[in-house]
């Protein structure tokens, strides 16, 4: 049993304690209120500074604002007047995108330059400091660099022009090249949409150039049941393809047989087509043949199995 002396004692400790807890716990919320303070103060005096050296150099970021406004304009409309004198002059236009693109960059970055040295920046000291960080720049814009060059290679090699139907092989994107720029080229595909494929990745894969000649060569595989009379395919087949839009009948005409296969008899019918006609006369073709096959009673298969059933023997009850 305690007595009052010890009630007393214990009582006096646990105050001793809250006041030493206290204290270390209104000296923690101190030392953060002042770093805060200081942190403020910081960023106080850099906004202090920075204002003064706006007030300072207001008359030259005013001047710099208006060189600026004005140029990218007087650049807007040089690099208009450089389309027209491409168009009138008839040059590739695949080479003068890529050249309007490449003025384009290199006089905004003239520009922003220039206006830097107005407000009195230190144009040399930054371009020191480019300098010695050009091997981190380097790593970092790789792959724009390899864009960039494969841009140019596309211009010396020419594996296609603006207006061309292409396939690329790696991503298997397709469409017909609308522009060549700098750093990538871009699609439109079939169904309108847009499509940016980098420079780097075309120069380094193969691609197709489906547009690079006048015509292109269709092909239609399909199949028909094995107890059709082969010789009234082959019939309605070359008549059907003889009145496909954007058939070249100067062309020759392939209908073979290319699989035995287990539900029916796979064949194809391949023929040429103008290029610009190239997915008409696909369709076109498709469309009839299934029309044709129709009114003339030739089966068009579907998988199927057939399955056997052969009565067992009766061997009895086995237990």
């Amino acid at each position: 049993m305690k007595t009052g002396g010890m009630y007393i004692y214990d009582i006096t400790e646990t105050l001793v304690n809250m006041a030493s807890y206290s204290a270390t716990t209104e000296n923690v919320v101190e030392d953060a209120v002042k770093e805060a303070t200081d942190q403020v103060s910081v960023i106080g005096q850099y906004i202090q500074k920075l204002t003064d050296w706006c007030m300072s150099k207001l008359g030259s970021i005013v001047v710099a604002i208006i060189f600026m406004v004005v140029c990218f304009k007087l650049v807007k409309l040089l690099l208009k007047i450089l389309r027209r004198s491409f168009e009138k002059s008839k040059l590739d236009t695949s080479v003068a995108g890529f050249f309007v693109s490449a003025v384009k960059v290199v006089l905004n970055v003239l520009i922003v330059l220039t206006a830097a040295s107005i407000v009195g920046l230190q144009i040399t000291s930054f371009i020191t400091i480019l300098g010695t960080a050009g091997v981190t720049l380097g790593l970092a814009l790789q792959g724009s660099l390899s864009n960039l060059a494969g841009g140019l290679l596309i211009l010396m090699l020419k594996p296609f022009r603006v207006g061309d139907y292409i396939v690329e092989n790696n991503t298997h994107c397709e469409g017909t090249v609308v522009s060549i720029d700098i750093f990538y080229t871009r699609l439109i595909t079939l169904d309108n949409k847009s499509v940016v494929i980098p420079n780097g990745n075309i120069s380094n894969t193969s691609l197709v150039n489906v547009t690079e000649h006048d015509m292109r060569r269709v092909e239609i595989p399909f199949s028909v049941a094995y107890d059709s009379d082969i010789e009234k395919v082959k019939r309605v087949t070359l008549d059907v393809i003889k009145d496909v839009d954007g058939y070249l009948k100067d062309e020759q005409v392939l209908l073979y047989i290319d699989e035995f296969a287990d539900s029916g008899i796979n064949m194809y019918v391949k023929f040429y087509a103008r290029i610009e006609k190239f997915f008409d006369a696909k369709w076109d073709a498709m469309w009839k043949l299934k029309k044709a096959f129709d009114e003339n009673g030739i089966e068009i298969p579907f998988n199927q199995v057939d399955v056997h059933m052969i009565p067992c023997k009766n061997q009895g009850n086995r237990v």
